[in-house]
């Protein structure tokens, strides 16, 4: 299976919303890079051989004055990089179009959390339905939403809203500390249906002992420029391959069993970065 190397860049720790089921603290949920950082990021990503997709998240990307002033022109200016982005969808007509306008071409993913305790369903997925029209027909675009224990049958109402539209809907079970929350038997069947695999839902799996990619192919970028080999390395203190601020990044040399009981995002699985797992499209 043909892997896509893929960078997850944190552009800003800051978010515009504060949602209770955030698995980031508020604490965390601060910082912006400054023109000089982000500079100094576009360095380090324009030096990578060969060609990455570099997914943009937060926080909240487009909160970031810099994102659409610097960020995106400069990895469209001095990249050859695919871009894509994950998002709350609340930034501004203009703004998306003009992100739209910006990224012609070379948008892969626009992945949209859904977060349900700042926006009515019918309205977001009516922006969303609104926002692919504006959109190349290759892109592809996902509606994500965290599922909450007690809540399910909301979450019913929100796909149909998302689907009816012509829209897909990505679930996403809520994660607690090691692991994922508790849900009533039987409540998410509807919603997960069989043998779900991770590009239709985010079920927070383990991998443990099977060959990755990551610190390889893949690797994530936080708000302060410190590139960790995944997500559950980085909330271990393990896995730093350098700084794209100070422009020093070592990747591995070959991949290795994971050592982790979870894993948090479907981002590697769906870039091939998995043994056994995955798909060569990529996905939310």
């Amino acid at each position: 299976m043909s892997r896509v190397r893929t960078i997850e860049w944190q552009v800003a720790g800051a978010c515009n919303y504060d949602c209770t089921y955030c698995i980031q603290s508020r604490k965390y949920r601060r910082g912006r890079p400054d023109a000089a950082q982000l500079d100094a990021a576009l360095d380090t990503f324009s030096a990578l051989p060969g060609t990455w997709e570099i997914k943009c998240s937060g926080g909240e990307a487009f909160a970031h004055r810099l994102f659409l002033e610097q960020a995106v022109p400069g990895l469209m200016a001095r990249t050859t990089h695919r871009i894509s982005v994950l998002t709350n969808l609340s930034a501004s007509y203009r703004d998306l179009m003009r992100f739209t306008a910006l990224t012609r071409g070379r948008l892969d993913v626009f992945s949209a959390s859904m977060h349900v305790e700042y926006v009515d369903p019918d309205a977001f997925a009516d922006k969303a339905a609104w926002f692919v029209d504006q959109l190349d027909p290759e892109v592809r675009f996902v509606v994500n939403q965290v599922v909450l224990p007690g809540n399910e049958a909301f979450a019913e109402r929100c796909r149909d809203a998302v689907e009816g539209r012509g829209l897909r809907w990505f679930p996403q079970l809520y994660k607690v500390r090691g692991g994922v929350a508790e849900y009533a038997p039987g409540a998410l069947d509807d919603i997960l249906g069989d043998a779900p695999g991770p590009r239709d839902a985010n079920l927070a799996p383990s991998y443990r002992g099977r060959t990755c990619w990551t610190g390889v192919d893949y690797f994530t970028v936080d708000k302060d420029g410190t590139a960790w080999s995944c997500r559950t390395a980085k909330r271990h203190g393990e896995g730093r391959l350098g700084n794209v601020f100070e422009g020093r990044i070592s990747l591995r040399d070959a991949p290795a069993p994971c050592p982790w009981t979870i894993c948090p995002c479907t981002v590697p699985a769906n870039r091939g970065m998995i043994e056994g797992v995955g798909v060569a499209e990529a996905t939310a």
